[in-house]
């Protein structure tokens, strides 16, 4: 069998200090993935594979744009080895919309992360590697590749506002909150507001590592139902039976003005079997409770490292942990280790990725809400790792049902590729934003939307006010209610909304 080993880490400035950013990197943004060559497995398309120039090693999901074009970003490559944004169709149809550190130095930012739709259209975005003195940005894209740079971390004296932000979501409000990775008074991190036309504002600073109780180095950031921030940290907290230097990690809940409160602290439980490390992909699914990853600890001891493989766990607002699953649970951790990546599909199970598998590769993975793990498929089972190999953000599930998502190794080049697998799931319609007031515009996502007849809030009947085959415009209607967003499209189907749009009062 071949070995292939697909390794990128970040380029941070010092060492060691207020930042702590040499033992950071290692931590949250170091990869290093060993694939094995091994067998076919189930059906899956790949739909590109980067090769340099047009981009290397997507870290990041993809978002789906209003043209039904999937958008994501690579770490590296492009014109300039600094990273890309890019478009690629369902068909698998690439474009370079923008390569990273094309301005005098690299003031656009470089190693480009997530990407979200934004209420306007465009994409939203951020940059988290150090160049040129630049310690991150958060950049506005168009779908045709015009960017703007809305901030630049560090602005403040002594990197108060944070350096290398690590997520970013659009409220109800239409202003952006997001956490930094670092930096921040105490230098662990920071949770931000942004209006859209740049103006920041640090609603909360995590503390000095080793002295919290509240986390250091904040990764994921979602609003509620209730409007109030959730989160994790991947280190700190409270956590009695955890052998790092600063806590296994918390979740967190955060009004929007920043009253922050620690609602759990992982490896509270003897040998971290409640797990320990949050990873990306926290959400809220459709029963209010929240569930997400850690990248260690679990029931199960991992064998390519001390320390567990990992879990995905349940917690509800007022901060009851349940751990769903743990991995390497099955004979030789085929099913996988360090998950990440988590989203809720609409048939009511969670998808996601993991480390290793059969193939060392990865995988991609089902979750019913009962615990029961299904892996859909095992990457590198084409020769030469061909299909991909360490998948890292997870999947997204385009409204025409079918999964798509990035790796950051394998495929021709070992540059990584874009995917798709489909799993038997129906086309539905998506909400941007998911809440709003009456009057408040809403685009809607979707396919074979051109000439609706109909849409409705839970029931009450909105007008369309415009949109193509891929997106329609309407506004929350007088009377409606927090329900299912319904469309009527011209050949009589009924679209129904993957979420539950919240009307707010």
């Amino acid at each position: 069998m071949t070995q292939l080993l697909t390794c990128r880490s970040l380029r941070f400035v010092g060492s060691t200090g207020k930042f702590g950013l040499a033992r950071t990197a290692s931590l949250l943004f170091a990869f290093c993935i060993a694939a094995v060559i091994a067998s076919p497995a189930q059906t899956f398309t790949t739909l590109a594979s980067f090769d340099g120039t047009n981009g290397a090693s997507s870290y990041a999901g993809l978002v789906q744009g209003t043209n039904g074009n999937f958008y994501g970003t690579t770490l590296g490559g492009g014109t300039n080895g600094e990273g890309t944004v890019f478009d690629i169709t369902p068909a698998g149809k690439l474009t370079t919309l923008y390569n990273f550190c094309s301005q005098p130095n690299c003031s656009d930012g470089a190693g480009p992360r997530g990407l979200i739709l934004a209420a306007n259209g465009n994409l939203y975005g951020i940059t988290s590697y150090q160049e040129a003195g630049n310690l991150g940005t958060i950049f506005e894209i168009t779908p045709a590749g015009k960017l703007t740079t809305i901030y630049r971390f560090c602005s403040q004296p002594e990197c108060d506002d944070g350096i290398l932000p690590s997520s970013l979501l659009q409220a109800s409000n239409e202003n952006f909150y997001g956490t930094t990775s670092n930096g921040g008074t105490n230098g662990t991190g920071t949770v931000f507001e942004l209006t859209p036309k740049g103006k920041l504002t640090t609603l909360h600073t995590f503390s000095y590592e080793g002295s919290d109780t509240d986390g250091n180095y904040p990764l994921g950031l979602v609003q509620a139902t209730d409007g109030n921030l959730y989160g994790t940290t991947f280190e700190g907290g409270p956590s009695p039976d955890c052998t790092t230097l600063s806590g296994c990690g918390t979740v967190f809940e955060m009004t929007p003005t920043g009253n922050l409160t620690t609602i759990y602290s992982f490896c509270s439980k003897a040998n971290c079997s409640d797990g320990a490390l949050p990873t990306g992909g926290f959400i809220q699914a459709s029963n209010k409770n929240f569930y997400g990853t850690t990248g260690d600890g679990g029931a199960n001891g991992c064998p390519t490292y001390a320390g567990g493989c990992g879990t995905i766990f349940q917690i509800t607002p007022a901060g009851k942990l349940t751990t769903i699953y743990s991995f390497c649970s099955q004979t030789k951790c085929t099913d996988g280790e360090n998950p990440s990546g988590l989203m809720q599909g609409t048939n009511g199970n969670f998808y996601g990725v993991a480390a290793g598998g059969t193939n060392n590769g990865g995988t991609v993975f089902e979750l019913t809400t009962k615990g029961e793990l299904t892996t859909l498929y095992n990457f590198c089972s084409q020769t030469g790792c061909t299909d991909g190999a360490a998948p890292i953000a997870g999947v997204l599930q385009g409204t025409d049902g079918i999964l798509y998502g990035t790796t950051a190794g394998g495929g021709t080049d070992n540059d990584g590729v874009v995917f798709s697998l489909s799993v038997g799931l129906g086309p539905f319609v998506k909400t941007n934003p998911t809440a709003g007031r009456v009057g408040a515009k809403v685009i809607i996502l979707g396919n074979n939307l051109k000439g609706a007849t109909g849409v409705t809030f839970n029931g009450v009947d909105a007008t369309i006010t415009g949109g193509s085959n891929t997106a329609i415009t309407t506004t929350v209607p007088v009377g409606a209610t927090t329900g299912a967003v319904e469309v009527t499209t011209a050949s009589g189907k009924k679209l129904v909304s993957n979420l539950a749009f919240q009307v707010i009062p």
